[in-house]
């Protein structure tokens, strides 16, 4: 997801400015993907010189309030329709890694996959206690959700990694 699709989705439900539009990104995504305020103010402009939002007058405290244009509401429209697909995600370092440590005949492959097995379940244990003692929106439940569910998966794929390793024995 862009920065700029998650502030157009932001602003379609009206005007915000910056410190606004940053406080719920993070709360809507759980502070999973925590957003610098040069992030926001640094998309808002490019927004603003693509025609996206137009900046209103500055309130009293010198605030400058956004809001979506048109232009932005067709953006956010063909982004929501248009689904994810793999290639668009970013690379994933723990495949690299474990392809790089079966590569590199001095690595220790099982002992790579414990410790990431490790990591892995410590992250699942904090997820699962973060959506039991947070009372949370649908928003922030489907993010801790997705990334319990993919701590999940990520657990079963090593159990097959070492699955795999051993018959290759």
């Amino acid at each position: 997801m862009s920065i700029k699709h998650g502030l157009l989705a932001l602003l379609s439900t009206g005007p915000r400015y910056g410190y606004q539009l940053r406080g719920e990104f993070e709360a809507l995504t759980g502070a999973t993907w925590p957003l610098n305020i040069g992030q926001v103010y640094t998309t808002l402009s490019r927004m603003e010189r693509d025609g996206l939002v137009e900046p209103g007058e500055p309130d009293e405290q010198c605030r400058v309030v956004y809001a979506i244009t048109a232009a932005g509401r067709t953006e956010m429209e063909r982004w929501f329709s248009t689904p994810v697909v793999q290639s668009d995600r970013p690379r994933d370092e723990l495949v690299i890694k474990l392809a790089m440590a079966v590569a590199a005949k001095e690595v220790d492959v099982a002992e790579v996959i414990r410790r990431q097995r490790t990591a892995t379940m410590s992250a699942l244990q904090r997820l699962t206690k973060a959506k039991r003692d947070t009372a949370q929106g649908a928003a922030q439940r489907l993010v801790l959700d997705s990334m319990i569910f993919q701590a999940e998966a990520e657990q079963r794929w090593l159990d097959h990694c070492e699955a795999v390793l051993k018959e290759e024995r």
